[in-house]
């Protein structure tokens, strides 16, 4: 599977983080496109330098590199993620505005009818925001907030993360094997296949 990811200066940098390290265990052709603040947030909220996310992916392209493969139509790949994906990114894909690599590669993703991911990370949502997602949704994007969930009685922000991870794999088709799923009460460990009562022993509801 080819993909391509970018990454925008929205905050929630674990989230690019943690997907990069998932597609990587899969062996997933990966190319990355990391904005300016994009680069300044992961360096601010994980301590990672732009040579520590390159790493993660075969390939990566500065924001600003509109001769690379991915902003072209004719670039085969299965689909786009950009997580987080700030406002102005989502403001600048909705009105067709292609100001940079990202937002052309979003642009062509969707022109060419691939699968759009977007993980808009803003609050509260005002109705331009709204809008503009709406816009998106309507042109067959996928848009996912990085809103947590809790009937499985997570234990720490990593429970979060890799459960937002694990609905964006579903997404793509790939298995992720730290998430969890609802079983009628019950979590399940994606991989394990077997149900485990919560934490508490008693059954989760929803």
């Amino acid at each position: 599977m080819k993909l391509v990811v970018a990454v925008t200066g929205a905050t929630g940098a674990i989230y690019a983080v943690r997907l990069l390290e998932a597609l990587k265990k899969k062996d997933v052709d990966v190319h990355l496109i990391l904005s300016h603040w994009g680069r300044e947030t992961i360096r601010l909220e994980t301590g990672l330098a732009e040579a520590d996310i390159c790493e993660l992916a075969p390939r990566c392209y500065p924001e600003d590199d509109l001769s690379a493969p991915v902003a072209s139509g004719s670039f085969q790949h299965q689909g786009m993620i950009i997580i987080p994906c700030s406002m102005k990114t989502l403001a600048g894909i909705a009105h067709g505005y292609a100001a940079n690599l990202i937002i052309r590669a979003a642009d062509v993703t969707l022109k060419e009818g691939r699968k759009l991911i977007l993980v808009p990370r803003e609050t509260p949502l005002h109705a331009i925001h709204l809008e503009n997602m709406l816009t998106l949704a309507r042109l067959g994007a996928v848009i996912m907030p990085p809103m947590p969930a809790f009937y499985y009685q997570p234990r720490n922000i990593d429970d979060l993360v890799n459960h937002l991870v694990g609905r964006i794999m579903d997404q793509l088709g790939l298995e992720f094997e730290v998430a969890t799923r609802w079983r009628g009460g019950e979590k399940t460990n994606l991989n394990a296949g077997v149900p485990e009562s919560g934490a508490s022993g008693r059954q989760v509801r929803r």
